[in-house]
């Protein structure tokens, strides 16, 4: 009895055995090929639970995932004008059809790798060379990826992957050349900015000319009717004298002679020669007159 169990545990654990490896999972990150003898039976694109024949069938997993190639050094290109220009890109990529890259590149991740960067190096090298160093900087730098996706995924899709997208992380001019570049830049900037300044001292120097004829022509107005203004004092005053000199012209004349004397003796030290007889002493002498026959009195 105890030999008939024995016999039993061992035949249950060969079945167990058989049935562990009769069984194999794909989860939904992964594709699998099943292989029986070495040649390809079946592809599983689909997570789940699958059955295999033991010993004589073997399985292979391969990721579905979007994968990155990112490349370690920045590629040199030449652009239409002669100039060399550094590019650092990365693509992504995936497999789509996991038997066709099992045939074309033995399912090495590797190879694929190297494949499809030998075809986004020719895309690129063609696009760059048709083209100039401010077109693949900035000018027409979205339509490069573009065009390099595409033609990096025809050729993608004879090893059974699809390339999802090409980016250029960084396009730079060699150090040789950024200087040269940079100096002409700099020669540039500094003829913008050196015709600015002179169009600004232009424009500035037309601005003062403007002002000083403005200047002119409002002074100018201003003493046109600040003479117009005194000439109708002058007549106004004029027309007053003459009234006054009507009404009383002794008066009138004794005014006109205290004016005379105030504008004669504004200063201590004016002096004038004159005979005392003179009519310009007229209204002192008569007051001089006068107050002697007061006193007299």
């Amino acid at each position: 009895m105890g030999k008939l169990s024995s016999i039993l545990s061992g035949i249950v654990a060969v079945l167990v055995l058989v049935g562990g490896s009769a069984i194999f999972i794909v989860d939904e990150r992964e594709q699998a090929i099943l292989f029986q003898l070495g040649e390809v039976v079946d592809v599983k694109t689909s997570p789940g639970l699958y059955f295999k024949i033991p010993v004589a069938q073997n399985v292979r997993y391969f990721d579905s995932r979007i994968l990155t190639l990112d490349t370690e050094e920045p590629e040199r290109f030449i652009t239409s004008e002669k100039k060399n220009v550094l590019v650092d890109f990365f693509v992504k990529w995936r497999i789509v059809d996991v038997k066709q890259y099992y045939i074309s590149v033995r399912g090495d991740e590797a190879l694929a790798r190297t494949r499809l960067v030998q075809t986004v190096n020719s895309s690129m090298r063609d696009e760059f060379g048709n083209r100039t160093v401010h077109e693949v900087v900035s000018g027409e730098r979205d339509r490069i990826m573009e065009i390099m996706r595409q033609k990096a995924n025809v050729d993608a899709k004879k090893i059974g992957v699809e390339v999802v997208d090409v980016r250029l992380k960084r396009v730079d001019l060699p150090q040789e050349v950024s200087d040269s570049v940079y100096r002409r830049m700099e020669a540039e900037r500094k003829r913008v900015a050196n015709e600015l300044r002179s169009t600004g001292a232009a424009e500035a120097e037309k601005i003062r000319a403007d002002a000083d004829r403005q200047r002119e022509v409002i002074l100018a107005e201003a003493y046109r009717d600040a003479q117009k203004i005194m000439g109708e004092g002058d007549g106004q005053a004029a027309a007053t004298y003459a009234g006054t000199f009507e009404k009383n012209p002794e008066f009138y004349a004794f005014y006109r002679s205290l004016e005379a004397y105030k504008n004669s003796f504004k200063e201590k030290g004016d002096i004038l020669v004159l005979e005392p007889n003179s009519e310009f002493f007229k209204y002192l002498n008569s007051a001089g007159s006068k107050n002697n026959a007061v006193s007299k009195k």
